[in-house]
């Protein structure tokens, strides 16, 4: 199983915590040293969708151009702004063998995967 974010955001260290609480074993990919791979972005959209990868709180989204935010209308536009600008992927994502056991960070859905 892989954790997959930034140490630094807080939804990573609740997630992190939560895992450790639970007897989790986890490997944590910080993906600002270990970058995700285009083929990697490409399986975790199919399954999840850009709408539910896409990260549109936080600064990074604040900051594009009205332009850019409004072009981003299927997995293959926001593929592209994600690979750019890695911090507009909802973080932390959870995975287990390739396949997304879950976006961000929910106790309740943490606990009903069972892990």
């Amino acid at each position: 199983m892989k954790l997959v974010g930034i140490p630094n955001c807080g939804t990573v260290k609740k997630a992190r915590a939560w895992l450790e609480e639970h007897g989790v074993a986890c490997e944590f990919q910080d993906y600002r040293k270990q970058p995700i791979e285009e083929a990697t972005l490409k399986g975790w959209l199919s399954q999840v969708g850009w709408q539910k990868l896409l990260k549109k709180t936080g600064p990074t989204w604040g900051q594009l151009p009205d332009k850019v935010k409004s072009s981003i209308q299927d997995d293959a536009s926001a593929l592209a702004l994600m690979l750019e600008k890695p911090n507009v992927i909802k973080r932390p994502v959870l995975v287990d063998g390739g396949k997304v056991l879950a976006t961000g960070f929910n106790e309740n859905e943490y606990k009903e995967l069972k892990l």
